[in-house]
């Protein structure tokens, strides 16, 4: 019988012509350049802020730095494209020079924001939307040849993945990731990295039912994202509030880096960088 640790996942993608090994997990720290995201300590607002929070995480383990000018908590107000550029562009040209280095990943699910920012030195492109927002971003990404990262988002996502409270939350994962993996790969887009989309539309039940069975996801062939820093899966059900989630973050990181997850968006940079130190061979 096969077993979920016969299956030889892909650990790596391909930035700019060069292999980046994920089989030893990365750290992506939350650049927050929104006035109204979830976590209020997240927030940056000035470039020196931005400079300081940036050589902090990198300082303190992180490799890729995940930049993002939209709030994409419920009910955050959508911005049009000039905006968002505005409030991003500054800083990813900032980044860019200061750290030349470091991996740029940008959070966005409208083409023309991922153009401009590819064009600017962005590395990869994150989007919550999995391609469902804007429909030309998909070629964006093909033309481009960037690493994507593809996100389930119940809300966004197609209405034929959409799941109750009642489907089997990982059977419409693996239904979602392979038709959309299959669709990607004919557009010749190669370096795919899946998010499983913790919070993102999802009972408190259904986020806990992905913990549980991350593994399955293995059987996609591709690298695995999570998400879970400070989300309402952890203080909802904890009955406390995003700024006391620090204790529960670190345990369900360290759940999910057992379990096989290969990047790591996260908050609190050093406190992950911790937990890897430990917890990996």
């Amino acid at each position: 019988m096969t077993k979920l640790t016969d299956f030889k996942q892909n650990k790596s993608i391909k930035v700019k012509g060069k292999l980046i090994d994920l089989y030893y997990p990365k750290i992506m720290g939350i650049v927050n350049l929104t006035p109204d995201s979830f976590y209020a300590k997240s927030r940056i607002a000035k470039i020196d802020d931005l400079l300081l929070k940036a050589n902090d995480m990198i300082s303190n383990g992180a490799e890729i730095l995940d930049i993002g000018g939209v709030s994409t908590r419920p009910g955050a107000k959508q911005l049009s494209t000039k905006d968002e550029l505005n409030r991003i562009l500054k800083s990813i040209k900032i980044l860019r020079k200061e750290f030349p280095n470091i991996l740029i990943s940008l959070d966005t699910y409208k083409s023309e924001t991922a153009r401009i920012g590819l064009n600017e030195g962005v590395d990869i492109i994150n989007d919550i939307s999995s391609g469902v927002i804007d429909d030309k971003l998909f070629s964006i990404i093909a033309t481009k040849k960037c690493p994507y990262i593809l996100t389930h988002s119940n809300g966004m996502a197609d209405k034929k993945f959409e799941s109750t409270e009642s489907e089997n939350i990982i059977q419409n994962l693996i239904h979602f990731f392979s038709e959309k993996i299959n669709y990607l790969h004919q557009l010749g887009v190669i370096d795919i990295v899946i998010d499983p989309g913790f919070g993102f539309g999802k009972t408190i039940e259904q986020n806990f039912e992905i913990l549980r069975n991350f593994e399955m996801l293995k059987i996609l062939n591709k690298p695995i994202l999570v998400g879970v820093s400070r989300k309402s899966m952890i203080y909802k059900k904890l009955e406390i509030l995003a700024e006391e989630s620090m204790n529960g973050t670190s345990a369900l990181h360290a759940i999910l880096l057992d379990r096989g997850a290969n990047i790591f968006r996260v908050h609190d940079v050093q406190e992950m960088h911790q937990i890897r130190t430990l917890l990996t061979r």
